[in-house]
């Protein structure tokens, strides 16, 4: 048995240690919302957060997962209020919207260390994340505008 923690909820899992986590995710626990793209860490349509720090979850196992905190897309904010993902509505960025969990969470996690970006650092932060629709100048924006939203909410809540 595996023990991790996802989205909160401790799970004891019966699987192969060296299953990936997005096939536990997927397969397993049927959160769909982590999308297989490549399983070659090339696109970034599996990331999650591993005790807070951005994954492809094709590459990571379960048993290296095993005793960690993760946190997927369903677990990002339960009514879907984060403000990466409100600011991904506001800058209308989908198209196809396959890759946007995982450029969601890759951005949540990018904003949760620099929480006040450049526009360079946003492109270098978010390059790994590939979007078939090309959308890059949409989610770079969406990025500013959720970074500005947790600025705006920091100095309310702390002010």
């Amino acid at each position: 048995m595996i023990s991790i923690t996802i989205n909160g909820h401790q799970q004891e899992l019966d699987v192969p240690s060296d299953m990936p986590l997005l096939w536990v995710l997927r397969d397993v626990l049927d959160m769909t919302g982590t999308k297989f793209g490549c399983g070659a860490n090339l696109c970034g349509a599996c990331t999650v957060h591993k005790d807070g720090k951005a994954v492809r979850s094709c590459q990571v196992s379960i048993g290296d997962a095993a005793g960690s905190q993760i946190t997927t897309i369903e677990g990002l904010d339960p009514k879907g209020a984060h403000p990466v993902q409100l600011a991904w509505i506001k800058e209308q960025v989908p198209a196809c919207g396959y890759c946007q969990s995982g450029q969601i969470m890759a951005a949540a996690a990018f904003l949760a260390q620099n929480p006040d970006p450049e526009d360079e650092e946003i492109v270098r932060a978010m390059e790994g994340n590939l979007c078939r629709c090309s959308q890059y100048v949409r989610i770079q924006r969406a990025v500013k505008t959720a970074a500005a939203g947790m600025s705006a909410q920091g100095a309310t809540t702390n002010g």
